[in-house]
């Protein structure tokens, strides 16, 4: 609904605007005169762990991925909080306020400001500005046939935090989640770009499933994914296949792609759930020609991360996912 909504506004008509709402990229980005292009984005959610603090960590990496699946490099943020005053100690919003702060340090963003309001319910991002040569901008719509499907974090952070909601996520398993959703995605997207990919987005709310439906659906393509290649965090496997902890951004996003998946026979509900699982500060979804493959695999080897090859572009009906 929101997103018909967003169709309905006037597109600017601003020369300078590279990318508005209209494009449905991760972020906005706009033609500084006689420099680089102004990358801009928000974000912001109620919290997915307990702790405080990490939910400021999670809340500023998630904030900044937007930044980083452009290819841009993040310059300056402001908080956005709402926050009940009346219900909780300062302590608390000390604590995330903290955690965004130590998260926007260690990527080299000065934040320079925010907003805070009182509402019933906790909820904390930013507004994040970055900046990034135009002409080396990664985009949802700049996928070939060919292109090889590349993530750089597991799945399954919507359905650990369900159960942590309902009190049956184990402990380890919810620190290894809070390791990954506080990791930036900055070293994939610099060496993404340093190897030439110029197609990518990052997973979150709308799952793997809806985020590569975008990419396949704004570049003309169908896309194939080889479910046994899929990463996904300990714990979130188990909790799938037990039946329970369904979240409604996990049903929005099955039925936003129900006439574009193509499930094969073998593969079971508990997969299914994965890919549609809404993540928070999730990895990069990256379409990498295959003849730069190497090159992005090596970088991000000599920076000791993973990635994940787990299926291709190809031609046939825009948007449609063949899960095999």
């Amino acid at each position: 609904m929101l997103d018909r909504v967003v169709r309905k506004l006037a597109k600017s008509s601003d020369p300078n605007v590279i990318l508005g709402s209209a494009s449905f990229d991760d972020a906005g980005v706009y033609q500084m005169e006689n420099g680089p292009a102004l990358v801009q984005t928000v974000d912001f959610f109620t919290p997915v762990v307990d702790d405080p603090y990490d939910y400021g960590r999670i809340s500023a990496a998630n904030s900044l991925s937007d930044i980083y699946a452009m290819g841009a490099r993040p310059i300056t943020a402001l908080n956005i909080a709402a926050f009940p005053d009346a219900e909780l100690p300062e302590s608390v919003l000390s604590s995330i306020l903290r955690g965004a702060s130590d998260i926007c340090r260690s990527a080299g963003v000065a934040i320079i400001g925010g907003h805070t309001i009182s509402d019933r319910e906790i909820k904390f991002g930013l507004s994040v500005t970055g900046i990034a040569d135009p002409e080396k901008l990664m985009r949802k719509d700049k996928g070939e046939a060919g292109d090889i499907l590349i993530l750089t974090k597991p799945l399954g952070s919507g359905l650990l935090a369900n159960a942590l909601m309902n009190n049956a996520a184990k402990e380890e398993d919810i620190a290894v989640a809070v390791e990954v959703m506080t990791r930036l995605n900055r070293v994939a997207s610099e060496a993404a770009v340093k190897a030439g990919c110029r197609c990518a987005t990052d997973v979150s709310g709308f799952g793997l499933v809806g985020h590569l439906k975008e990419i396949a659906s704004a570049s003309g393509l169908a896309a194939q994914i080889d479910s046994e290649s899929l990463p996904i965090l300990p714990g979130a496997f188990e909790i799938a296949s037990g039946g329970s902890f369904f979240s409604g951004g996990e049903r929005k996003n099955l039925l936003f792609v129900k006439d574009f998946l193509i499930v094969g026979k073998k593969i079971s509900n508990a997969i299914q759930r994965i890919a549609a699982d809404p993540q928070t500060s999730g990895g990069l979804l990256l379409a990498i020609p295959a003849g730069k493959v190497d090159s992005f695999e090596s970088l991000m080897k000599d920076a000791s991360e993973e990635i994940w090859i787990i299926g291709s572009l190809i031609s046939g009906d825009p948007g449609s996912i063949i899960l095999e």
